[in-house]
């Protein structure tokens, strides 16, 4: 088992769409993340691909100049969701009640996810779907940070160092046979602690861990 019962624990067990009830239009990241996120869409995403944007919200990070054929929007409150330009389509759903994604097998070429993977109980399930979803060849960017919603961190998050969690996101692809191996970026905050501390720019650190489906093997 990926996730032992206590490691899936929240310290806030109430419904989820209680907490997300009402629409959020802030920015979870500074902007130095946001750049270095969009950057890395810019480089790793093909435009006029499909992209499904999991656990997404009023924002998408996507670069503005690229144009996608289609991009499927999930998240836990609707009226971020209508707020976001990008988003072709969306549907709310709670992942950690409902794992199966309401998604045709093999319909898009990239999942993203922005921080947001720390609060999700069943990885290993919602990233089997993932799997299923993706396109051979497709590829998957988690993107986190630090900071997170604490009460509804899971608990092999919230008590884990910043290193142990991109362990864990490595973790997360390695349980389901069919991705490559996880490529990481890591970029702790190079800001000093006071500065940070007061929310300046460049004091978000930067992670990402990225896979793609691997082709199926051809029989000969």
């Amino acid at each position: 088992m990926l996730l032992q019962a206590d490691q899936r624990t929240k310290l806030d067990e109430s419904n989820d769409a209680l907490f997300y009830g009402f629409p959020r239009f802030v920015n979870h990241v500074d902007d130095s993340f946001i750049q270095q996120l969009t950057d890395l869409y810019r480089e790793r995403l093909k435009p006029h691909s499909r992209i499904f944007d999991m656990m997404s919200s009023w924002v998408s990070h996507l670069p503005e100049e690229l144009t996608f054929e289609w991009v499927e929007g999930h998240g836990m409150n609707e009226e971020e969701l209508a707020r976001n330009p990008r988003l072709s389509h969306y549907f709310v759903q709670n992942l950690n009640q409902n794992q199966t994604l309401p998604l045709a097998d093999e319909a898009f070429d990239a999942v993203l996810n922005a921080v947001s993977i720390q609060y999700l109980q069943y990885p290993d399930k919602v990233f089997a779907e993932i799997y299923r979803i993706l396109k051979p060849g497709g590829i998957v960017l988690i993107s986190f940070s630090n900071r997170m919603f604490y009460q509804k961190a899971i608990a092999a998050w919230r008590d884990g160092s910043e290193t142990s969690r991109v362990g864990l996101v490595k973790r997360y692809f390695q349980s389901v046979k069919g991705f490559s191996a996880p490529e990481t970026i890591t970029r702790p905050s190079t800001s000093p602690s006071f500065l940070r501390m007061l929310g300046m720019p460049g004091g978000d650190p930067f992670y990402a861990v990225i896979a793609e489906k691997l082709e199926p093997l051809v029989k000969t």
